[in-house]
């Protein structure tokens, strides 16, 4: 017969399972990193992921019964968001622990690299000075509800949709950094190589919005200037 002691500890385990039963897949972690840029909506999650609306619902549905995030509803549409800031922090954690302990990442991410012409590694903490200092023109190529949830100050929001049509506004005399949700997002290396072939000198920071406050850097919030 199980003492007390012991069905407390099975109690307490099983609580803790249902954090890793909500992400056991890998779509979900994608949705959740999403989340992580800020608030979206049910449709534009599934836009982003490549998912059904269906099938995004349900996906949210399961991190929602554990607690990983939250919904509100306005008029006919449901926007989720992170239920607290410790999800984002425990999503980047368990990012950076399967960077430290799985060699297939960085083989996945060498080998992606290897097809995307000129994307060279770069100094990531000298490009970090430098756009702070303001020495570069950061540009953040996110989509617009992202910016407006928090963005690099001074960074300008140039989402990559738009980034063609706005290329006549940006000077070819300074670097352009561009950004986005983080070093496997694909949105700023999709830039980069458009600029370099509009003859612009352009590089990627692998940081994101997230990775800069982290680093104890102020964050800026709502339209720019």
């Amino acid at each position: 017969m199980k003492t007390q002691n012991r069905r407390f500890k099975e109690a307490i385990y099983e609580q803790f399972s249902r954090i890793s039963k909500a992400l056991s897949s890998p779509r979900r972690l994608e949705l959740l990193d999403l989340l992580c840029q800020g608030p979206r909506t049910v449709e534009a999650l599934a836009g982003e992921a490549g998912l059904s609306v269906a099938n995004t619902s349900q996906h949210l549905r399961a991190l929602r019964i554990a607690r990983l995030v939250e919904a509100s509803k306005e008029g006919q549409f449901v926007t989720y968001s992170l239920a607290d800031e410790a999800v984002g922090e425990f999503f980047h954690t368990l990012r950076h622990l399967a960077e430290r302990r799985l060699t297939e990442i960085e083989q996945l991410v060498q080998q992606y690299l290897a097809q995307r012409e000129g994307l060279e590694p770069v100094d990531q903490e000298q490009l970090l000075s430098q756009v702070r200092k303001g020495a570069v023109i950061a540009l953040d190529v996110r989509p617009p509800e992202e910016y407006r949830a928090g963005h690099i100050p001074g960074a300008l929001s140039v989402p990559l949709a738009e980034l063609e049509q706005r290329l006549a506004k940006l000077p070819k005399s300074k670097t352009i950094v561009a950004y986005c949700r983080g070093p496997y997002c694909v949105l700023a290396i999709e830039a980069v190589e458009l600029l370099r072939r509009q003859g612009f000198k352009a590089v990627r920071l692998e940081d994101s919005v997230q990775d800069w406050r982290r680093r104890g850097y102020r964050v800026a919030v709502g339209e720019q200037p």
